[in-house]
């Protein structure tokens, strides 16, 4: 039996998520681009709305939504701020590292301001030389006297400069490559971590930069879950973010459309309106096809993930495919609404920066295709070496 629809519970969610990012989140969108800020009260308001510990259990005040919901929070959250589905995906990839794997003392001292959006916590795993080839990271972890030493750098990581903490992965064995790497919750303020922002194209409020770790010590009750399991522990958790971006773009792209077709509705041109040229109403449809099919792939996926099925191929596409056609409809969105959407004063120029960033983070375009091939083809007949681990 096969069935496409939402539950009453999630039809419920949907709509007052989409009455939230049209009422509160949209208005100010652009707001904070301009000044450069992360609007943090949002943040906690979203924590106050159950979004923020979607996937985090009841008692350490989430909501334990399955995946499917979260989705739903991603894309419609999506439609309103870009920037602000950070609180969606971030926090549900950081809340299953930390319930699935830490101690209890971690979950008790993490979860709950997670989940309240008292704390913003990022995930440090991208190296300057280890991005798509995350075994290759160099950051080292040593134990001395009951702490770990941990020496190294991160880069690209989004909310380097706003977060309170991070989850860091560092070498504790560098002679077992991928083997090797744990992870770490890292606070900001401990002597050593130093954060500096990028100046980037989109993605503005989410304070992208560098983590400098300068010996800083972390006791040993940071380490999550077991010495040397920290890769395959993120590497998981990746299929259920990617299928989050993948809904957070279309999210965006979608709101782009129902714009742009009230503009064509209404701009008339040589007596008749916009929309009545197949030139303009054919590419919006085009647009429209092609994000319904990725939406639907993304919520397949991400069902399967509630059953415990595989889902890396699914996750794989939606990651591949949401950014890029995303990205395709709002400039055609921007193309069609003239040179006024060209303008700071019109979403579109912002939705297309900010989309654009997530063709590159959790996994470029090549990096999923060859998740995908090796699925549907079989590891044995790729025709490339997977690069080598750093040491």
């Amino acid at each position: 039996m096969l069935d496409f629809s939402f539950t009453e519970e999630q039809e419920y969610f949907r709509n007052m998520l989409r009455e939230f990012a049209k009422e509160e989140l949209l208005p100010n969108y652009t707001k904070w681009d301009r000044e450069g800020t992360m609007p943090k009260h949002l943040w906690k308001k979203l924590g106050d709305l159950g979004v923020n510990g979607l996937r985090i259990p009841v008692e350490y005040g989430g909501s334990e939504a399955d995946c499917v919901m979260t989705g739903i929070a991603a894309e419609e959250i999506g439609r309103g701020d870009f920037n602000l589905t950070y609180a969606v995906m971030l926090n549900s990839l950081i809340g299953e590292i930390i319930n699935n794997h830490a101690s209890e003392e971690l979950k008790q001292e993490w979860l709950p301001q997670i989940s309240s959006g008292e704390k913003i916590v990022g995930i440090a795993l991208t190296e300057p030389a280890a991005g798509t080839d995350a075994a290759g990271i160099q950051t080292t972890a040593v134990y001395k006297n009951g702490v770990y030493v941990v020496n190294g750098e991160k880069s690209g990581i989004s909310v380097a400069t706003i977060g309170d903490a991070f989850i860091i992965f560092a070498k504790t064995n560098p002679e077992l490559g991928n083997r090797g790497i744990s992870a770490f919750i890292c606070p900001a303020e401990l002597p050593g971590v130093e954060c500096k922002g990028y100046e980037d194209m989109g993605n503005i409020p989410i304070g992208r930069g560098s983590i400098y770790l300068n010996d800083v010590e972390l006791p040993e009750k940071y380490l999550i879950g077991l010495e040397n399991k920290g890769f395959s522990q993120v590497m998981n958790g990746f299929d259920l973010s990617r299928l989050l971006i993948g809904l957070q773009c279309v999210g965006a792209a979608f709101q782009s459309l129902d714009e742009t077709i009230e503009h064509v509705k209404v701009r008339q041109s040589f007596g008749k309106p916009l929309a009545k040229y197949q030139a303009v109403s054919f590419p919006i449809v085009t647009h429209y096809t092609q994000l319904e099919m990725i939406k639907w792939q993304a919520y397949r996926g991400l069902w399967l993930r509630d059953q415990g099925l595989k889902h890396s191929k699914e996750s794989a596409s939606v990651k591949w495919l949401g950014p890029k056609c995303s990205q395709e409809a709002i400039h055609e969105c921007l193309l069609l609404n003239g040179h006024y959407a060209y303008t700071k004063e019109m979403a579109l120029e912002q939705r297309l920066r900010d989309v654009i960033g997530l063709e590159i983070g959790d996994g470029t375009a090549q990096a999923n295709q060859m998740v995908i091939a090796n699925d549907i083809i079989g590891k044995e007949f790729r025709s490339y070496e997977r690069p080598a681990v750093t040491k």
